[in-house]
């Protein structure tokens, strides 16, 4: 009687599938292996299988009703309402320079002083020939007179009173152009002294004492920029006009706040201003300004800032935590705790979120409790212990590193 041999390839199959089901056997131990923070399994349980069956550590949160304000973000640049680069009106040396730069000044603030001596010299050139031509005047006036009386007795011919006529008006007209002469002379003079036209904040200065400047010179002396008020300039797109529009057109106050490049620091709060007329094609978005107070100047022109503009307020809406929203094939929804500590997968309508709140407009009400922390392993129906944050941490660390991947850490399936 012959034996059957089996033949080699047949053999390394045979151990092939074997290896194959111990590995299986042993990656499904690895996985139902429950963590040391684990219960220990009821009476008549399986010994070290059971990871499911134990309550699974959570932190939960309560469902909130309250006030929530609704923001449209946008990017801004912060504008000043007016600048002003402050040049000489008239030429000549610059002996003074009476401001320090970054300085704040007041309109009417003496900035600079050009060399006033040859102006002093030129309005008293122009006076003196006012002086001279008003006398005149006076002479041809007392004239005329005399010539009135003269011709009243007809004494003389009409010819000479009306020549006398003339001479006084012709000197009448040279004394106008002299006191105009006089009057420029003084507000040459009077331009001199640079003052400021607006109140602001001064930049650095341009020019030194003992240059000499001009009225068409086109570097400044300095730059003027006026920091209270300031304007921030930002867009929107046109899906989201029509709420701020409607609101603005009838007159309410939509309040926009400023935050710095990180969205850290407030560093100011001011009202919507003005709308733009027109709609850029190019992006689809409407430019809108904002105006500021800037009493603490943290607004800089030219300033790049975050912009949140609030639409409107939100009375008595349901709130939680953004943390606790879930995402899954069936939309969003959130794991509800029950009084038999089991929890419940809610599908839930989202309304607007500010990155750490979320309206939920249908499926949650207020005084429900909710899983924020532990999700990962929660399924519809299971059952849960609450923790706080400090026990769910210090669990966490004691769970054993398994292939450089703790128990707490491993994939949802």
């Amino acid at each position: 009687m012959s034996v059957a041999h089996s033949s080699p390839a047949a053999t390394r199959r045979r151990w092939l599938i074997i290896g194959l089901a111990v590995l299986a056997i042993a990656l499904l131990a690895w996985w139902l292996w429950p963590s040391p923070s684990a219960k220990s399994p009821q009476p008549g349980g399986r010994p070290g299988f059971g990871a499911f069956s134990g309550p699974v550590p959570v932190r939960v949160t309560a469902v909130k009703q309250g006030e929530f304000e609704v923001f449209y973000k946008s990017l801004g640049t912060v504008t000043p309402l007016n600048t002003v680069n402050v040049r000489s009106r008239v030429g000549g040396e610059l002996v003074e320079v009476r401001f320090e730069e970054g300085q704040r000044v007041k309109a009417g603030e003496l900035l600079a002083v050009i060399d006033p001596r040859p102006y002093k010299v030129a309005l008293q050139q122009a006076e003196g020939t006012l002086q001279q031509n008003r006398a005149l005047l006076q002479n041809a006036q007392v004239d005329l007179e005399r010539y009135r009386g003269l011709y009243a007795d007809d004494s003389i011919a009409k010819q000479t009173l009306d020549t006398q006529q003339a001479l006084v008006n012709q000197y009448q007209g040279t004394l106008a152009a002299n006191q105009a002469a006089v009057n420029e002379a003084k507000l040459n003079l009077e331009f001199t002294q640079i003052r400021a036209p607006i109140d602001g904040r001064l930049g650095l200065r341009q020019l030194d004492i003992g240059n000499l400047v001009s009225a068409s010179d086109t570097t400044p002396l300095v730059v003027i920029t006026q920091s209270q008020p300031m304007a921030v300039t930002f867009t929107l797109p046109e899906g989201d006009l029509l709420p701020v529009l409607t609101r603005f057109r009838q007159g309410a106050e939509l309040k926009v706040q400023a935050w710095d490049r990180g969205e850290r620091l407030l560093l100011g709060e001011g009202v919507l201003e003005s709308v733009d007329n027109q709609i850029d094609v190019t992006t689809g978005t409407l430019k809108l300004k904002a105006r500021f107070d800037n009493e603490t100047e943290m607004l800089i022109p030219n300033q790049f800032v975050n912009v949140r503009l609030r639409v409107e307020t939100l009375e008595d809406a349901t709130l939680i935590p953004s943390a606790a929203l879930q995402f899954g094939s069936r939309g969003n929804f959130a794991y509800v705790v029950g009084e038999d500590s089991k929890v419940q997968l809610r599908s839930v309508e989202v309304g607007p979120s500010n990155g750490e709140t979320t309206v939920i407009a249908k499926g949650l009400t207020a005084g429900e409790r909710i899983v924020m922390e532990g999700t990962d392993r929660l399924r519809d129906g299971s059952e849960v212990e609450v923790v706080d944050r400090a026990t769910m941490a210090e669990e966490a660390a004691q769970q054993p590193k398994v292939g450089g991947e703790s128990a707490g850490e491993r994939p949802a399936q």
